[in-house]
């Protein structure tokens, strides 16, 4: 009997493996006319991919974090495993994932922000560039139903601005340790990377979208769905617990998850976990 519980055990874990043997991860890139550069991305594509060719994906745009690039979510949070197990076990939808680059670690000479700030144009090269050109080449996304947004920290915060800045654009937002406000300061230098991104984040912040909008809009943004996942030892975790409060407040269907870690790869490698499946329930 043990033996055959083994050797079945063994069939479907070959099974699952075969089944994703031919899911790739691929580092593309665009030319920017907005930002005047070549930008970076990475794509997770899922089994099936290469042979299916008529198939149309939804996809989840997932944002990295401050001083990170479009490696990070690859290189330390080992995304595509984890998408590789949920997709194979069925909990998670097969789709294809796009990382984009809104940073580096070099915060002197490389700006870092996915909000439109002097000197960088980030979101208008979002929108008009990067989201067409890669659903084009990708077979993917099209339409609000079929696309979904997620990132941490700064990209926790940039997916929530992303969502409220553009609701007929996304089906689901899943932040992760989000950075959603910032003190900002008004006489920072241009050429002050750091500062200005600070600014950006205060200006965009949600509660004032929130708190600013029409009865009108707030049912248009309700069409969203919310999930917020924070450590209790994340130094981010008072505004990530203030926003789901206004979220409820305002009537939005939003989810909350605190679990033990702080602001870590750990952390954002275990919500992976939550965050696909999540996305996956609100394609349609």
């Amino acid at each position: 009997m043990k033996k055959t519980v083994q050797k079945a055990f063994c069939l479907l874990a070959s099974l699952m493996f075969a089944l994703q043997a031919d899911a790739a991860v691929v580092r593309d890139s665009i030319k920017s006319e907005v930002l005047g550069v070549q930008r970076h991305f990475m794509v997770y594509l899922p089994a099936g991919f290469q042979r299916e060719t008529q198939r149309h994906y939804p996809i989840l745009y997932l944002l990295h974090g401050f001083t990170d690039d479009e490696r990070a979510w690859t290189e330390k949070g080992q995304m595509d495993r984890v998408a590789d197990e949920l997709m194979a076990s069925g909990e998670a939808k097969q789709m294809v994932v796009v990382m984009p680059c809104a940073g580096g670690p070099d915060t002197k000479n490389v700006w870092n922000g996915y909000f439109n700030m002097p000197g960088w144009a980030f979101e208008d090269h979002f929108f008009q560039e990067l989201l067409p050109a890669v659903e084009k080449k990708y077979r993917a996304g099209g339409s609000r139903e079929q696309r979904a947004v997620a990132g941490l920290s700064m990209g926790g915060g940039g997916s929530v601005g992303y969502a409220l800045g553009h609701p007929d654009m996304f089906a689901a937002c899943y932040a992760m340790s989000a950075w959603l406000n910032a003190q900002e300061r008004p006489d920072a230098p241009l050429d002050d990377k750091v500062a200005q991104v600070t600014n950006a984040v205060a200006k965009r912040n949600p509660f004032d979208k929130l708190d600013n909008a029409s009865e009108e809009e707030l049912n248009t943004l309700r069409q969203i769905q919310f999930f917020i996942d924070c450590g209790d030892d994340d130094f981010l975790f008072e505004n990530n617990i203030e926003l789901y409060k206004k979220l409820r407040q305002k009537r939005f269907n939003a989810q909350l998850r605190v679990r033990d870690g702080g602001h870590s790869w750990e952390y954002w490698h275990n919500a992976l976990r939550l965050c696909l499946p999540f996305v996956s329930r609100n394609f349609k």
